[in-house]
């Protein structure tokens, strides 16, 4: 299938950053929220992103005017009916994301591809809020969507070999390199061996081992990693590494991936994540 238009669903830093990608990638986007605020705002990181970019001389004003002009914006998600690919970068919660997907199910086309951006969730479950699970499949990117070039194409237990292809063409299309999850499995590859350094980092920090910027400095320069494990769970947000590692307890029944007691400590102050704006450094 030819793919002109994108629908997202999502207008967060995710969803909105995976619009402009596509927007500049020369495809028309339609970009959905449930309100006129989210979508707003947005557009306002969209805006921002590419101001960067024609102040750094890597994009003109009218190049800027031109990928806007793409981006439609709207609360009614029956305005994705025209869509010839869906994206779905909401919240990571599963049954939010399966009252989605079935709502979508019932509006776009037969044959359209229905994605996921989820992170570590179950791409099997999701699918089957729809009659189309040979048509979901996992499309993982990386925040910022617009800069980093990983995008993991994540198989579920019915996804069809045409999906796997169509998806890995649409995301070299807008210059991404796609690796194939070949199994449904939570965290699918990179979250699966990140979350462990997470867990590990925090527990050195509990122990009183060293503190996290020591823990950071040892990452960045022993390891030649570009951002340290504290540094990047605060810009990601504290509360997302939190549900990630107690959704793969549960996945995989096995303790080694439960919170440290540190990080069940700062999300009972309320305080944390990027909406409360405070993360590890702010109690280290």
């Amino acid at each position: 299938m030819s793919i002109q238009t994108v629908g997202i669903v999502g207008a967060g830093s995710m969803g909105s950053g995976i619009a402009n990608l596509a927007a500049m990638s020369g495809y028309h986007v339609i970009l959905r929220d449930v309100e006129e605020k989210f979508l707003e705002n947005g557009l306002a990181r969209i805006n921002k992103f590419m101001e960067k970019s024609v102040s750094k001389g890597k994009m003109t004003e009218d190049e800027k005017a031109e990928v806007l002009e793409r981006i439609t914006t709207t609360t009614n998600i029956e305005q994705l009916n025209d869509s010839d690919l869906v994206i779905e970068a909401v919240i990571e919660d599963l049954e939010v994301k399966k009252s989605v997907f079935s709502e979508l199910d019932q509006i776009v086309r037969e044959g359209v591809i229905l994605a996921t951006n989820t992170s570590s969730m179950s791409i099997t479950t999701i699918a089957s809020a729809t009659k189309r699970p040979e048509r979901v499949a996992g499309m993982h990117f990386f925040n910022p969507a617009q800069l980093m070039k990983l995008v993991e194409v994540v198989r579920g237990f019915n996804t069809s070999d045409e999906t796997v292809q169509e998806i890995k063409e649409f995301s070299k299309s807008v210059d991404k390199e796609p690796i194939e999850v070949k199994k449904d499995t939570p965290g699918f590859i990179v979250n699966r061996i990140m979350i462990p350094q997470f867990i590990e980092a925090i527990k050195l920090l509990e122990e009183g081992v060293a503190t996290a910027e020591d823990i950071d400095k040892a990452v960045t320069l022993g390891l030649n990693y570009p951002m340290g494990p504290f540094t990047l769970q605060d810009f990601a947000g504290v509360d997302i590494g939190y549900h990630t590692m107690e959704y793969f307890k549960n996945e995989f029944n096995d303790d080694r991936f439960a919170p440290p007691m540190y990080l069940k400590q700062l999300m009972r102050t309320g305080r944390v994540g990027k909406k409360a704006g405070a993360g590890f450094y702010d109690y280290d």
